[in-house]
């Protein structure tokens, strides 16, 4: 099972769906409530419980996992600072090292949960391949870097409203790029996978609604580019992140030694975007009003 909040618990999805498709391991993420608020007699013994946090200081992260260990579950923490509370209560710590994260909004630390959870799953099966990958991953994030996002800042410079769509692998960026337009821009941006948008969240869309697709490579890419082109169609101001081999995407995405981890590079290209949006709106994307870097939840 999974622990974790906010831009942690994304990269938490992200790590779930590398282990539950490529490897076939069931993985849930734990309602924290159900420990540290109704008490819940879990079964713990056996499970591997892993968590990820940025700050390791929140409170119900350390209760649940302090309740696993001593239950004889297998405890680990992606934590970037590992002298925080929540590295002391896991049994085992994996450093993001990500360095000092000094703004409110979590980046850097983002990529490094998400690059610590690739790297965890290809160590657990013993996957060269995608190990020879991640030795490969600060390049394409330096190129991720260096491509032109700015088509979508007119686009998103005046939204009050709008979509983040992805589905796979690729939900977990589309969680994080809506949690990031609500935190430094100040947008109701609202995230669904493609599968989930084509129910009840479609009567939203109307003429100029801002919607913002990633579609990487993988099983999910062409059902992504198909539900862009229907949104196009209905009205829609659509920002389709997709390869270079994609003729009707707005915005490129890098590629990467594997497909699962292009994601990664997606994210990366994405946060320039975020924080020009932020600042052609009139906002300071690294000190976003009524957000501290701890929330103390319990």
């Amino acid at each position: 099972m999974t622990c974790a909040r906010g831009s942690s618990d994304h990269a938490a999805s992200y790590l779930a769906y590398l282990l539950m498709a490529r490897y076939g391991q069931l993985v849930t993420s734990l309602p924290m409530s159900l420990v540290t608020l109704y008490r819940a007699p879990l079964t713990t013994n056996g499970t591997l419980a892993l968590t990820i946090s940025q700050s390791g200081r929140s409170p119900d992260l350390i209760e649940p996992i302090e309740v696993f260990r001593r239950g004889r579950g297998t405890t680990v923490a992606l934590v970037n600072d590992p002298e925080s509370p929540l590295a002391t209560a896991a049994e085992w710590v994996l450093p993001l090292r990500a360095g000092a994260e000094k703004s409110v909004a979590a980046t850097k630390s983002f990529i490094c949960s998400l690059s610590a959870g690739a790297r965890f799953a290809a160590s657990w099966q013993g996957d060269a391949a995608l190990t020879a990958a991640l030795q490969e991953l600060p390049e394409a994030l330096r190129a991720a870097c260096a491509l032109d996002w700015s088509a979508g800042i007119a686009a998103l410079a005046g939204a009050e409203r709008m979509m983040v769509i992805g589905r796979g692998t690729g939900l977990a960026i589309a969680q994080e790029a809506a949690l990031k337009f609500k935190e430094t821009c100040a947008i109701q941006a609202e995230v669904f996978s493609s599968a989930e948008v084509q129910h009840g969240p479609m009567a939203l869309v109307d003429a100029g609604y801002p919607m913002l697709v990633f579609a990487p490579r993988g099983p999910a890419q062409r059902g992504l580019i198909t539900l862009a082109a229907q949104m196009r169609e209905r009205g829609a101001r659509v920002l389709l992140a997709a390869t270079p081999d994609v003729a009707e995407r707005q915005l490129t995405l890098a590629t990467t030694g594997s497909e699962d981890l292009d994601p990664i590079a997606a994210v990366q290209s994405f946060y320039l975007l975020v924080e020009a949006v932020a600042r052609a709106r009139g906002r300071d994307p690294d000190r976003p009003p009524h957000l501290n870097k701890v929330t103390s939840t319990v």
